[in-house]
């Protein structure tokens, strides 16, 4: 069994502060993929940032820049965005039910919208609402319902991220009521404050909980990077790695580029005896087409 390595190429954290390698603007998020992709990365996730500011972005602009610079490198790595972004809630402290500073709350259609103009292979869609540092992520179960139909429709490959149990509880109803439709896909979310715990005991209860025949990946965040790969193999899943998830590739060591995360990534795969997929095997595995 071939492992999908999917490399998460910048996030919306605030990590570009401590990092200069962090890419920030269009150009240098295509660069970073393509690297990644060359190192053998068959999937790169994509945010994009105000190239002015660093700051997460839904610039539509902004995304089909970075959709079309990678299209035009001849790579065939698949695209997966991320719809994460407009889920942001912060309670202002005179009124909670009021919105303050920080809030980037937004409808489903506004959060899909560049998946809908871009149609890449996959995009992110996260099952449900969880404490996210000093914040809330909300995802209510009428606002995934709209994604998941607005997704569907558009021909693109949802992968479910899934931050607790109780999110793959809810991902399971709505594959049962024909939300989700085809062989499902998860992505496994460990380490994140104040989610499930990057360990090997929690990875192995979400795995055991998927519905049969699902796909899956998995990673942890911060130093939990390298162990939650080696974790994800062991168990039969895929892999996923990028600045978005550790901005060091050991510790105390800055990665110098995403290409160098996946390049290691490639390593412990094979120093397991694994061996990585392909663009093409991925399509074959996760039954997408190239769009």
């Amino acid at each position: 069994m071939k492992t999908i390595i999917t490399c998460a190429v910048t996030g919306g954290g605030a990590i570009t502060a401590r990092s200069t390698y962090v890419p920030i603007t269009p150009k240098q998020i295509a660069d970073s993929a393509v690297e990644a992709a060359q190192a053998g990365a068959a999937i790169v996730h994509i945010h994009v940032r105000d190239p002015d500011t660093g700051a997460p972005s839904m610039n539509v602009k902004l995304y089909r820049e970075v959709v079309d610079r990678i299209r035009a490198s001849g790579t065939d790595v698949l695209l997966n965005l991320t719809t994460g972004v407009g889920a942001r809630y912060v309670p202002s402290e005179s009124d909670p039910a009021v919105a303050g500073p920080g809030t980037n709350f937004v409808s489903p259609e506004a959060r899909v919208e560049h998946v809908l103009e871009l149609k890449p292979e996959i995009c992110s869609l996260d099952v449900g609402s969880v404490n996210f540092a000093r914040y809330v992520v909300i995802n209510t179960p009428d606002h995934l319902s709209r994604m998941a139909a607005l997704i569907s429709a558009a021909g693109v490959k949802p992968e479910l991220e899934v931050f607790e149990l109780g999110h793959i509880r809810y991902a399971r109803k709505m594959i049962e009521d024909g939300e989700i439709v085809g062989s499902p896909l998860f992505q496994l979310c460990l380490g994140i404050p104040w989610a499930a715990e990057a360990a090997p005991e929690t990875m192995i209860a979400m795995r055991n909980r998927l519905p049969p025949g699902a796909q899956w990946s998995g990673f942890g965040i911060s130093t939990a990077l390298w162990p939650m790969v080696a974790q994800a193999l062991l168990l039969g899943g895929n892999v996923r790695v990028g600045l978005e998830d550790s901005i060091y590739i050991s510790r105390g060591v800055l990665a110098p580029s995403n290409a160098a995360l996946v390049e290691r990534a490639v390593n412990i795969i094979h120093n397991l005896g694994g061996e990585t997929a392909s663009p093409a095997d991925a399509r074959q595995m996760l039954n997408v087409k190239r769009m």
